[in-house]
């Protein structure tokens, strides 16, 4: 076999939300067996335990405004260790398909000719909420729910999430990578009819033993986020469900 030919798999491997009880059996496995493994900045220390002792690791996360690595360059960095090694994993925090560009990443590899095949995990935008006894849905309070990135709120000469459309055409709206974008998007929700007096719950480093939910309203979103000085990661939900967080409480085993 020459040195150009592609042997290697790509695994593109959902590490969920933060707690490592949340990984998929399929996960561990692929960890304990990986050559190599890519992983984001996020991954808790408990996941990145399990993977191989012999797997040589590669950290190639980003913060906001800290880039390990470009997403150009990390797919090519993918596609060149695929002809070196047997048993790559791409290891993202949540699912790599829900907001974590693993479709950029599956597409660049299938494109370059590499077999890749995706694990999913456990998406924030569920567990998080979950966690903090936030239902999504619910017959009385909620029959719809969207999941949207925050991230692209503003700096884009047309973004791609219409804030103020979405307002009233859903019930229960959960933000990943909302927290630097609040101050444009609680103004087109409100203005698109959304009651200020709805719930908000900011959820910080859900499902972790540093979970904290700070509970407040649309109106008083901004201001909660200075006053209680919200750090990243953090998933906003906002939704009448939110009232239903007290009454779970009691009788749920809380974080």
């Amino acid at each position: 076999m020459t040195s150009s030919q592609l042997i290697g798999k790509v695994y593109l491997v959902g590490a969920g939300p933060g707690d490592v009880g949340l990984l998929t059996v399929r996960a561990k496995t692929l960890l304990e067996w990986a050559d190599v493994v890519l992983y984001d900045t996020l991954i808790s220390p408990a996941i990145l335990n399990l993977i191989n002792p012999e797997a040589e690791k590669i950290h190639v996360g980003k913060r906001r405004g800290n880039h390990t690595l470009s997403q150009g360059e990390i797919c090519r960095l993918l596609i060149d260790l695929a002809q070196r090694h047997a048993v790559i994993v791409r290891l993202k925090g949540g699912d790599p398909f829900v907001f974590g560009r693993g479709g950029e990443e599956c597409l660049a590899l299938v494109e370059a000719g590499i077999t890749v095949e995706v694990v999913p995990g456990v998406t924030s935008g569920v567990a998080a909420p979950a966690y903090a006894h936030i239902p999504l849905t619910h017959r009385d309070f909620s029959s719809s729910v969207v999941f949207v990135t925050g991230h692209e709120a503003a700096g884009r000469y047309q973004p791609r999430v219409n804030w103020s459309a979405l307002a009233t055409a859903v019930d229960t709206i959960v933000i990943y990578m909302g927290l630097h974008h609040l101050g444009e998007i609680v103004p087109q929700l409100l203005a698109g009819g959304r009651s200020p007096q709805t719930p908000l719950a900011f959820i910080e480093s859900g499902t972790t033993p540093q979970q904290r939910v700070v509970v407040t309203t649309l109106e008083r979103a901004i201001a909660t986020y200075d006053e209680a000085q919200i750090q990243t990661p953090a998933l906003i939900v906002i939704g009448e469900v939110i009232h239903l967080r007290s009454q779970l409480m009691g009788g749920l085993h809380q974080i």
